[in-house]
């Protein structure tokens, strides 16, 4: 008997058990024991390829790559639970505060500094939001382009280094981390530059959805605000130039510049009488918490992947995407369009571990530069974070947020800058070398 339709139905399942709310790690594996006794009972699975799922569950566990995960996790954690983002935060706007849209535009330049520190998009949304966002609203600011500034930046740590994002990316892929960290510098300091310059328009086209700050709000001024402003920003950009700078020389590992980038954090909170048992505990419980899901994650998808081979949907969906009309092309687009359709019900991770090692084997039998392909992906997954319905992004800010602001106003509020990353995106598609410069 035929077993060609087993494999295309394992992708149906997995994808009603978690559209049902059932966890995506237990989804993906229980799909699997579900096939591997399908195919057993047809006789077009074996018992024995079982065998390889406990050596592949430990290939997973010693992934020296995956270790930065935890490692950048606890260093954005301890940033935010310390209230070091929130002094960056509130110097960074009375510095910009004075200029028509200054506030917005303090956003987008703390969350591209929140970003290359910390890789976490959570803990920088949660503290623009619960910083920044009051103060907009205070003053007037149109509430969809406050909730909407602050759910972009903060998913700019999705593709400027270090990301967590790009370090699951490169390991689904196959390739360096320090190659796809030097690769998405470019294009994300170039998105950020995208949401500074629609600030300025909404600002110079709608003066009174971005007003300035009234003048008594200005508590520092001249000299005082120069030197507040050094003292924030100096401590947060020497971390970021160690981890990213060691990365970039060669010097450290992705893994051994996050564990000096997590063992700077804790310096920094100490040296501003910040490291207390609360902070410490909190970035704790949230980053064992964020690392389990994604070892999970792992698990369940190692399983998949498994019986999904061994029902030959591998060579399936090998076929399908290299057979494409267009070829290399046809395969971009269809990537593409699947992983932003797909961006608007599940996890970024869930896409990751999912679709990723499905489409891989075909991006380098085309011979798709894997580097590029992987800042493209990244960039595509940021848009995960944004789109309605199941936006993380905006779910951390609804957290946070004034009842007052309605869920259709940060729906409404994130629509622009879904839009800019698109564009981002197709200039990325169009002009390689915006990747490949670096390298």
């Amino acid at each position: 008997m035929s077993g060609d339709f087993l494999g295309p139905l394992m992708f149906v399942v997995v994808f009603l058990f978690i559209f049902a709310g059932y966890p995506v790690a237990f989804s993906l594996g229980g799909t699997a024991l579900i096939f591997a006794f399908i195919g057993i009972e047809l006789g077009l699975f074996s018992w024995n390829l079982l065998y390889a799922f406990p050596e592949r569950v430990f290939g997973v566990m010693s992934n020296g790559v995956l270790l930065a995960v935890p490692f950048f996790i606890f260093m954005g954690t301890m940033l935010e639970k310390s209230k070091l983002a929130e002094d960056l935060l509130r110097t960074i706007g009375m510095l910009f505060g004075r200029l028509r849209g200054g506030l917005a535009l303090a956003v987008v330049v703390v969350g591209a500094m929140l970003a290359a520190a910390t890789g976490v998009v959570g803990a920088s949304v949660v503290a623009m939001g619960l910083i920044s966002l009051p103060v907009m609203l205070r003053y007037d600011y149109s509430p969809m382009l406050a909730t909407g500034v602050i759910s972009a930046a903060g998913t700019l740590g999705q593709i400027i280094p270090p990301s967590v994002v790009l370090v699951v990316l490169a390991d689904q892929l196959g390739i360096s981390v320090g190659d796809l960290f030097i690769g998405s510098l470019i294009p994300g300091l170039m998105l950020a530059g995208f949401y500074a310059v629609y600030v300025v328009g909404v600002a110079i086209a709608k003066p009174a959805a971005a007003p300035a700050l009234p003048a008594e709000e200005r508590t520092l001024g001249g000299a005082a605000l120069a030197r507040q402003v050094a003292v924030v920003m100096l401590p947060p950009m020497v971390l970021i130039l160690v981890v990213l700078g060691s990365i970039f020389a060669g010097i450290a590992t992705p893994t051994e510049a996050g564990a000096l980038g997590a063992v700077g954090a804790i310096a920094l909170a100490l040296s501003r009488g910040r490291l207390t048992m609360k902070a410490v505990k909190e970035t704790m419980d949230a980053t064992a918490k964020l690392t389990t899901m994604v070892i999970f994650l792992l698990i369940g998808s190692t399983a998949f992947a498994l019986v999904f081979r061994g029902l030959y949907g591998d060579i399936w969906i090998e076929d399908l995407l290299t057979g494409l009309p267009g070829g290399k092309i046809g395969l971009l687009i269809v990537a593409n369009l699947a992983i932003f359709i797909l961006g608007f019900f599940i996890d970024f991770f869930e896409i990751a571990f999912i679709v990723i090692p499905l489409i891989a084997p075909a991006a380098r039998i085309l011979d798709v530069d894997m580097v590029w392909f992987g800042v493209m992906i990244g960039m595509n997954l940021q848009t995960s974070f944004l789109t309605p319905p199941f936006g993380f992004a905006i779910f951390y800010l609804r957290g946070v947020a004034p009842r007052r602001i309605t869920t259709v106003q940060m729906y409404r509020g994130v629509i622009p800058f879904i839009v800019i990353q698109l564009i981002g995106l197709a200039l990325i598609c169009l002009y390689p070398e915006l990747v490949t410069a670096l390298l």
